[in-house]
């Protein structure tokens, strides 16, 4: 016995003894409210974000629990906590205006998370770059430039420059004075027909016309397909226009400048 009480007041064996307790019950608060968690396991089964925040609320949990072992283990050796931790949050004072920038990006991140503001697999616009959302993280988004195949990289701070790609484009046909509106109309319906045919256009509109021009009436469109796709989807209807304007010995009316000697 007295062996045994001569071993648990060896401070190398309380701190062992500290941590492994720590760790019991870190282990057993992990399995019952997050691991086993059913409402947890159904966001994860539904989409990324339930992926995010399960790693999220580990990481959080693991370091909340390795703060509270070096506490217990800096109390067995009798180290004044109190006066540490006042301390500590002096330098806490001085390291949070040193990463303010850092710390912004993190709260972002969570507010991203929380409000869904957008997903992977959605694309937004950043600038002058429209990419699919390949990322979320807590201090960066990183989407893929649909046009270039470049991967960026985006601090979660600059949330607000970001803007979600909408699935609709709206393309303008400009066709002649000349040409009579029933006429008109029939080649619009005989384009909005032959871009409803690539697999990529989920549907095409046709919205009337939507400006009387210096030189030309433009009909507007309205095309629906997956905003990954609007590159293609926009070279593919343009490409459609000229194809059948063509057909129809239609030319595409341009501005002129009349030049008038005396």
């Amino acid at each position: 016995m007295e062996v045994l009480n001569s071993i648990l007041k060896n401070k190398i064996i309380q701190s062992i003894i500290a941590i492994i307790i720590v760790y019991i019950v870190y282990k057993i608060i992990s399995t019952i409210f997050i691991t086993n968690n059913k409402v947890l396991k159904e966001k994860v089964s539904l989409s990324n974000k339930g992926k995010t925040y399960v790693k999220l609320l580990h990481s959080i949990l693991r370091y909340i629990f390795l703060g509270i072992a070096i506490l217990a283990i800096l109390k067995i050796y009798n180290v004044d906590i109190t006066s540490l931790l006042a301390g500590v949050g002096i330098v806490g004072v001085v390291l949070g205006l040193a990463i303010q920038d850092a710390l912004k990006d993190i709260i972002r991140g969570t507010t991203i998370l929380s409000d869904s503001y957008f997903r992977v697999g959605d694309v937004v616009k950043y600038n002058d770059i429209e990419g699919e959302v390949m990322a979320l993280g807590l201090k960066t988004t990183r989407i893929r430039d649909l046009a270039t195949e470049n991967i960026i990289s985006i601090s979660n701070r600059k949330i607000d420059e970001i803007a979600i790609v909408s699935k609709f484009i709206y393309i303008n046909i400009p066709l002649p004075y000349e040409l009579k509106l029933e006429k008109a109309e029939s080649i619009v319906e005989e384009i909005l027909t032959k871009s409803k045919e690539n697999t990529n256009v989920k549907d095409c509109i046709y919205l009337g016309v939507r400006d009387l021009a210096d030189s030309s009436i433009k009909y507007q469109i309205k095309v629906e397909m997956k905003p990954k796709n609007k590159l293609a989807v926009q070279k593919i209807v343009l490409r459609t226009i000229l194809e059948v304007l063509e057909k129809h010995d239609v030319h595409v009316p341009y501005n002129q400048i009349d030049v008038h000697n005396k």
